[in-house]
């Protein structure tokens, strides 16, 4: 397992607001319901074709990543890690940002309602497993593997601490700039 990236709280990040180079790893559609004031917006699937210009970045000014919590930010640190390229992860994210009384930058037009990427992906599984087993009561017993193929894939999220369904959900147009 790889080490955990380095992290700075709330209040750590406010005070060097102006000194950090901040990357928002949110998707599109999640960045423009309010990110931190001067965030870039690379979205967590898009890290890969990002590392040149991150490298660059980071070698210019510090690196901060934030998505919604925490957990995305700190997932893209380890991967910059893995290239050599330092960043330290938002514990928290934009929501403890926002719920200790920081601003947020929307783009024009103001935010867009967009659920945040971990409740669209426990909306999309549960949903999946209820029709998976409402098939298999219904229609043919075999239904019942989609809502263990859900099953199995949040296993394999929790341990690998990767999310496939979320990749999936970020490329959905609503989770995308318009």
């Amino acid at each position: 397992m790889s080490s955990s990236p380095a992290l700075l709280d709330v209040s750590q990040a406010h005070a060097r607001h102006a000194e950090l180079r901040i990357v928002d790893v949110r998707t599109p559609g999640e960045y423009a319901s309010g990110h931190l004031p001067g965030a870039l917006n690379i979205p967590l699937d898009r890290i890969g074709r990002s590392l040149p210009e991150l490298r660059e970045a980071a070698e210019a000014q510090e690196l901060l990543l934030v998505c919604a919590s925490g957990t995305r930010s700190q997932n893209a640190a380890r991967t910059l890690a893995g290239h050599g390229i330092a960043a330290t992860s938002l514990t928290g994210g934009t929501s403890s940002w926002s719920a200790q009384g920081h601003p947020l930058d929307y783009p024009a037009g103001g935010p867009r309602r967009v659920w945040a990427m971990e409740r669209q992906v426990r909306l999309t599984a549960g949903a999946l497993v209820l029709l998976g087993l409402l098939l298999g009561l219904l229609v043919h017993p075999a239904f019942e593997l989609l809502s263990a193929g859900i099953a199995a894939g949040l296993v394999f999220s929790a341990l690998t601490d990767t999310c496939g369904m979320a990749l999936v959900l970020g490329r959905l147009p609503f989770n995308r700039r318009r």
